[in-house]
């Protein structure tokens, strides 16, 4: 039987999702016929809606018609437009026991079993700088050190973790405290066998002081230095590599064992979405969740603004109200923050997004909450703190995606997996990342970048559970040392971006 023309993803929808370009006249579900050509991953209206009627897609509100508008008109930013409309918390309302994999029974992964008990998954030398000007010299430590490891290779690489921070800011406060918390759970990172952390001596995230603030201890797999105290860049550059040229036989000296699946712990990103990105990989991505919930491990969903207008979803899954109402007051804080700034939360979708069907936030967030899975939401964290809870959890971030992996990874994720409809090429060094298509054109076209096809699930040749457990099964063969594309490319080493919230001084 061939495959429908367009997708009817709920019976209360008044919208279905094109399979394909369909052509003017053509029909689509009943007497349904298209007006106009509509491209693949766009919506066609299927009943007649009034101006200021509802857009329904999932069974949910995605938007409100601008007039009045007949069966078979292609539904996007011309017709559609944000509204204020009640979303129902219901907190906990949905929340139900997990049926968690008998212990004898779950899945487990070889890893790197570190002194402190935590999983790697990954073993890297880093170069973590305190602010921008030292970014150059991390770089050339990286160039001399990198020729260096052919004779050590359990040894992944070596990770020089630049940004465009650490100065020009404020030397107390939110932002300070945020960037200082992002560098420490970098430099903590289970896949990090050993770190320099690289000052250049006179800013204000002070080696220092952020060594402090974060109880971080200087020893002999934690080496701070700052370029002024050293004598400049070059001596700078060669005591550092004389530092982990020593310890680069020790760093080497690990066995990956069979770890249990509880010391996974996966963060959940979504980038250049398309209108099969709520179909396809992320529901895919969200069975995937739930069996790695069941098997005892966590997983990390984030990008508020990418949640708004689907966060009822979220709160409803909470297990306690207390829970719930940690996604609400982070939602607030968005709305002020974006009404002090003069942004609006709807400046999402992106072009590439519309491009590929997306018409607004809300139908976006929809799609994204997708990624999370049907279990219970047991914490929700703010950006880049450790996260400790066991199960489906949330973090608060902006939704540029390496922003918000970056803190993702702070807190402690150690394998990551992205999906995409237009063609996201995403590393996130320390941690592994997947990339998961939702269609099978992007899949063919960038198959060097794409490591899992979810476009099998429109294409009619499998389920979201089956295309679920594939993505499982990637997840624990790439935890367990299976290098993904993104790796075999080497990309990785220039995504690391915490996030700046306050004004560049």
């Amino acid at each position: 039987m061939a495959a429908p023309i367009a997708l009817r993803l709920h019976p209360n929808d008044n919208v279905v999702v094109a399979r394909m370009d369909v052509l003017p006249g053509t029909g689509i579900e009943g007497d349904v016929v298209t007006a106009t050509r509509v491209p693949p991953g766009h919506k066609i209206l299927t009943r007649a809606v009034r101006k200021g009627e509802p857009l329904r897609k999932y069974n949910q509100i995605i938007g409100f018609a601008t007039q009045d508008l007949a069966p078979g008109t292609h539904i996007h930013t011309h017709n559609c437009a944000m509204g204020e409309f009640d979303r129902d918390y219901a907190f906990c309302a949905d929340a139900h026991p997990t049926d968690f994999v008998p212990e004898a029974e779950r899945a487990t992964f070889q890893g790197y079993r570190r002194a402190d008990g935590r999983a790697a998954t990954r073993n890297y030398i880093g170069i973590v700088t305190t602010v921008n000007c030292s970014a150059a010299t991390s770089r050339m430590i990286s160039a001399k050190l990198q020729p260096l490891l052919e004779a050590y290779p359990n040894i992944d690489g070596v990770v020089p973790l630049t940004h465009g921070g650490g100065c020009g800011m404020a030397a107390s406060g939110l932002e300070m405290d945020v960037l200082r918390r992002t560098l420490a759970g970098y430099i903590r990172h289970p896949n990090m066998a050993a770190v320099v952390v690289l000052g250049l001596g006179c800013e204000a995230n002070q080696v220092s002081g952020l060594m402090a603030a974060e109880g971080l201890e200087q020893g002999s797999k934690l080496i701070p230095m700052t370029i002024q105290d050293e004598g400049g860049v070059s001596r700078t550059v060669m005591r550092a590599v004389g530092f982990l040229k020593e310890l680069l036989p020790d760093a080497n000296n690990v066995t990956r064992e069979a770890l249990p699946c509880s010391d996974l712990i996966l963060a959940l990103q979504c980038g250049g979405s398309d209108g099969y990105s709520g179909i396809s990989a992320n529901p895919a991505l969200g069975a995937a969740v739930d069996l790695l919930v069941r098997h005892g491990g966590t997983a990390i969903l984030s990008e508020t603004p990418e949640i708004y207008g689907a966060e009822h979803l979220l709160t409803r899954r909470a297990v306690s109200r207390p829970v719930g109402e940690k996604i609400v007051h982070r939602i607030k804080w968005w709305e002020d923050y974006c009404a002090r700034t003069g942004g609006e939360m709807n400046n999402n979708p992106s072009p590439g997004n519309k491009a590929g069907g997306l018409t607004t936030i809300l139908e976006k967030s929809l799609g994204a909450v997708a990624k999370g899975g049907t279990t219970n939401l047991v914490e929700v964290y703010e950006y880049a703190q450790p996260v400790t809870a066991k199960g489906f959890v949330y973090m608060d971030s902006p939704g540029y995606d390496p922003v918000s992996a970056t803190g993702q990874v702070a807190g402690g994720a150690n394998i990551l997996c992205f999906t995409t409809g237009r063609g996201s090429v995403f590393g996130c060094k320390p941690a592994p990342s997947l990339k998961l298509a939702t269609n099978t054109s992007l899949y063919r076209r960038m198959t060097d970048d794409m490591d899992i096809n979810c476009g099998s699930i429109v294409d009619g040749e499998e389920t979201i559970q089956e295309s679920g457990k594939k993505i499982f099964e990637a997840i624990l063969k790439t935890a367990s040392g299976q290098k993904t594309k993104s790796e075999l490319l080497g990309i990785g080493d220039d995504e690391f971006e915490p996030w700046k919230i306050g004004a560049t001084m």
